[in-house]
C-alpha cells in the first residue's frame, strides 16, 4: 500500500499541512541535452538540504525528487534487454508507479494497468523495475516503500502529435485510479510519479542526498535532458509519505495555498458543467473528479493545472489564470492586460497564498511568484546558454565569469525558456502574446454589467423606527457588547477595532444560553494579534472586487461568461441591493426567495423550512435565474429567521449536489450580518 497522509484522528486534521521547501531547476535554453543538466540538478537539490526537513529518524526524509525529459536512447537500451521494443521518441508513453508490495494487490493494479491501457486503444508493451539502492535509506522510508516500476504503453492510431498524446495519457492515468478505487479508494494502493511521453519524474520519501543515490538510473551518463527541475520537501504539521513527494505532474511548489478550501469548493460547484471540444463526453466523465482526497495544497494546484493545460490553453496561461498578479488596484496597468485577468477573475478565483512556482510541459520551463512576492526565487543566465533558478542564490556553484544576467524573481511576474525557440522569454513577452489572444476589454465592455450603471431601483424600504432597530436587535441576537465594543465605534470612527492574542471567548457549545449558529465556528488561521489590513500600504496587491452570476465553465473561453454584475467590495448598501433585486438585461435577471421557517416550536421545522428554500433555490436556477437573494425581511410574529449562515450554506451544497451552483450567484439580505461578520473576522 502506498502511504499517504493518514485519516483525521483525534486533534490531527490533514487539512491543516502546510509546505516550506526548496525549488529549482537548471535547463540548457537551446534544448540541448546532456547528463550534466542531471548532475548539476541533483547537486542543486543536495544544497538545498536546509530547506528539507526529516523526522527523528534522519535518514528518512520529508521529501524530494527530480523531473527530467524522457532520456530515449537509456530506456530504449535498458527495455531491449527485457524484450520491450519501444518506438521513436513521442510514440510511446512511459509511467512511472509506485505499486504496493503486497502481492495480490500488486498483480490487481498491474492487471487493472494493462486492462485500461486496451480499452484507451493503447498497445501495452511491458514492465520494467526500476533499479534502486536502499544503503542508507532509514527506517520509517522503507517501512513504507513502494515498489518503483516503469510501464510503456504505445501511442494510439489516429493521434497526430505529442500535445494529444498527452491528453490521451492523462485520461488514461485517471482511468486507472478509477478502476483501483472500485478496488480499494483510499488509500490508493498505488499513485502515479509521472505519465507521459516527454518527462518522467524520480521522487520518494527521501533526503535530498539520497535521490542521487536511491534511484541508480540517475548515475547513468545515458540519462540526459536539456532540463532538471528539483524540489526538497519541508513540510510543517504534517507525516511524509512517497506520493506526497515532488515535483508533481507539471509543477514544484515552496508555499502554501491558503484558500485552497475555497478553491476547490469553487472547482467543485461548477465541475458538472465542465466541457472541452478536447475530451469527448466519456472521456469528461473518466477525468472527474480531478482531484482526489488525501492530496497536500501543491498536488491539488496540479491537477487542476493538468486539466487546464490539457484543455487548449498555454502552459503560461494556465499559471496566470490560477496565480495571477495583482491587477485591481494597480491603475499603471496596461488596460488590456487589466482586461485579461478581470476576465479570467469571473471564471475562477485565484489560488492565493505565499508561492513559489517551477513548472513545464517538457518543452517549456519557467517559474513565478504570487502576487505579494512571499517566497525568494533567484535566477541567473550564463554565457554558455544555461539558466539556473532556485529558491535561493548559490544553490548551484557557477563561475561568476560566466553569468551574464542574474537576479530576483519580481511579484506576480514570470520568467519563460522556451527550449524549442532557444531563448528566454519575458515577462512583458509573455503577457503581450496572451492578453492580444482574445479581445477580452471589448468582451468585458459588450457583457460586464456595472452595478452603478444600472436603473434606479423600482422598490426602496424605508428607515426603521427606533422601537424597530430595537425589536429586530433581539431578534436576531445583538449583543450589548457588540452595539457598545463594536459597532458604535466603528460607525463613530471608521476603524474596525482591534483585538491581540486571538479570542478566549468559551466555546458555544459548552454554554447553556442561546448562541447564534456562527459562534460555533472558530478562526481557521492562528489565534494571534490581527489588525486590520492597512488599505493604503496593501491596495496595489488586495482586492474586494466580486463578481455575481453563472461562473462559465472554466475549460473553455467565451465572451458571455463575463456577462455578470462586477462589485468593487461584496457589501451591498440597501439601494445597491434594490437595483440588484431589480435586474433585468433580458440575459440576466435576479430572484428573490425568502429564508425563514414556521416558528411554532414543533420538531422539524427548521429543517422543513431549508428544505423549502434549497427546493426554491434549484427551481429558480433551472428557470434561468443568474442571482438569488436569501432575504430574511419576511420574518413575522409567525416565522423566523434562517440563521443566514445556515441558510447560505444549506443552498450553497444543495446546488453542488444538484450540479447548478456554478450557474448562478447568491447574494444574502440579512439581519444578523453582523454575527457573521464577526465570524469570518
Amino acid at each position: 500500500m502506498i502511504q499517504q497522509r493518514p485519516k483525521t484522528e483525534g486533534l490531527y486534521d490533514p487539512n491543516f499541512e502546510h509546505d516550506a521547501c526548496g525549488v529549482g531547476f537548471v535547463a540548457h535554453i537551446k534544448g540541448n541535452k546532456s547528463h550534466a543538466q542531471v548532475k548539476d540538478a541533483l547537486t542543486m537539490l543536495e544544497n538545498m538540504e536546509h530547506r528539507g526537513a526529516c523526522g527523528c529518524d534522519p535518514e528518512s526524509g520529508d521529501g524530494a525528487g527530480i523531473m527530467i525529459q524522457l532520456p530515449h536512447e537509456f530506456l530504449w537500451e535498458e527495455c531491449i534487454n527485457l524484450g520491450i521494443q519501444l518506438e521513436e521518441p513521442g510514440y510511446y508513453g512511459t509511467g512511472m508507479v509506485f505499486l504496493p508490495k503486497e502481492e495480490d494487490m500488486n498483480k490487481i493494479c498491474r492487471d487493472l494497468i494493462e486492462e485500461a491501457a486496451a480499452e484507451r486503444g493503447m498497445k501495452f508493451l511491458g514492465y520494467r523495475p526500476v533499479p534502486v539502492n536502499r544503503e542508507g535509506i532509514g527506517p520509517t522510508a522503507l517501512s513504507a516503500e513502494p515498489e518503483i516500476v516503469q510501464f510503456f504503453v504505445s501511442r494510439p492510431d489516429g493521434v497526430s502529435n505529442t500535445e494529444e498524446f498527452e491528453r490521451k495519457l492523462f485520461v488514461l492515468r485517471r482511468l486507472i485510479i478509477q478502476k483501483v478505487k472500485q478496488q480499494q479508494e483510499y488509500p490508493l494502493p498505488l499513485y502515479f510519479a509521472s505519465l507521459s511521453c516527454k518527462t518522467i519524474i524520480y521522487k520518494g520519501q527521501l533526503t535530498t542526498y539520497q535521490v542521487g543515490t536511491y534511484y541508480l538510473d540517475l548515475r547513468d551518463p545515458r540519462v540526459v535532458s536539456a532540463f532538471g527541475l528539483v524540489h526538497s520537501r519541508f513540510s510543517t504539521n504534517t507525516f511524509p509519505s512517497w506520493s506526497l513527494a515532488q515535483p508533481f505532474r507539471m509543477l514544484a511548489h515552496n508555499g502554501e495555498i491558503n484558500t485552497l478550501t475555497g478553491n476547490l469548493n469553487w472547482f467543485y460547484a461548477g465541475m458538472r458543467a465542465l466541457s472541452s471540444p478536447y475530451f469527448t463526453e466519456e472521456e469528461m466523465e473518466i477525468l472527474l473528479p480531478i482531484v482526489d482526497r488525501g492530496q497536500s495544497d501543491s498536488a491539488c494546484l496540479d491537477n487542476v493545472a493538468e486539466l487546464l493545460l490539457h484543455s487548449g490553453r498555454s502552459l503560461t496561461h494556465v499559471m496566470l489564470m490560477l496565480v495571477p498578479e495583482a491587477w485591481d488596484g494597480n491603475t499603471q496597468m496596461d488596460p488590456l492586460k487589466r482586461a485579461f485577468y478581470e476576465y479570467h477573475a469571473t471564471l475562477m478565483e485565484p489560488w492565493d497564498g505565499p508561492a513559489a512556482l517551477c513548472f513545464t510541459d517538457g518543452k517549456h520551463i519557467g517559474a513565478t511568484l504570487d502576487r505579494n512576492g512571499l517566497r525568494p526565487l533567484r535566477y541567473a543566465v550564463t554565457s554558455d546558454d544555461r539558466v539556473v533558478v532556485a529558491s535561493e542564490a548559490g544553490a548551484l556553484p557557477i563561475e561568476e565569469s560566466t553569468i551574464i544576467k542574474k537576479g530576483r524573481q519580481q511579484a506576480g511576474k514570470i520568467f519563460l525558456v522556451d527550449m524549442e525557440q532557444g531563448r528566454i522569454l519575458t515577462d512583458n513577452e509573455v503577457k503581450d502574446q496572451l492578453i492580444n489572444q482574445q479581445p477580452y476589454s471589448d468582451w468585458l465592455d459588450n457583457y460586464k454589467i456595472k452595478l452603478e450603471e444600472l436603473e434606479e431601483p423600482r422598490v426602496t424600504y424605508t428607515y426603521l423606527s427606533k422601537d424597530s432597530v430595537f425589536k429586530y436587535q433581539k431578534t436576531f441576537g445583538f449583543s450589548r457588547e457588540d452595539l457598545e465594543t463594536i459597532l458604535t465605534p466603528m460607525a463613530l470612527t471608521g476603524y474596525e477595532p482591534t483585538g491581540s492574542m486571538g479570542s478566549d471567548v468559551p466555546l458555544a457549545i459548552l454554554s447553556d444560553q442561546p448562541q447564534h449558529i456562527s459562534s460555533y465556528f472558530k478562526q481557521f488561521f492562528a489565534q494571534v494579534t490581527n489588525p486590520p489590513i492597512d488599505p493604503i500600504r496593501e491596495r496595489l496587491v488586495m482586492s474586494l472586487a466580486t463578481f455575481i452570476g453563472n461562473a462559465g465553465n472554466i475549460l473553455i473561453e467565451d465572451k458571455k461568461f463575463c456577462h455578470c454584475v462586477t462589485l468593487p467590495h461584496p457589501i451591498l448598501t440597501s439601494k445597491e441591493l434594490e437595483k440588484l433585486r431589480s435586474i433585468d438585461t433580458g440575459l440576466f435577471q435576479a430572484k428573490t426567495i425568502q429564508s425563514y421557517f414556521r416558528s411554532d416550536g414543533k420538531p422539524g421545522s427548521l429543517e422543513a423550512g431549508l428544505e423549502r428554500l434549497c427546493r426554491y433555490a434549484d427551481d429558480a436556477v433551472r428557470d434561468g435565474f443568474e442571482v438569488l437573494i436569501l432575504s430574511d425581511r419576511a420574518i413575522d410574529s409567525k416565522h423566523a429567521a434562517i440563521p443566514s449562515l445556515l441558510a447560505v450554506s444549506a443552498v450553497h451544497h444543495h446546488l453542488i449536489k444538484t450540479g447548478n451552483r456554478g450557474a448562478v450567484g447568491l447574494v444574502v439580505e440579512a439581519g444578523d450580518a453582523w454575527e457573521v461578520h464577526h465570524f469570518a473576522y
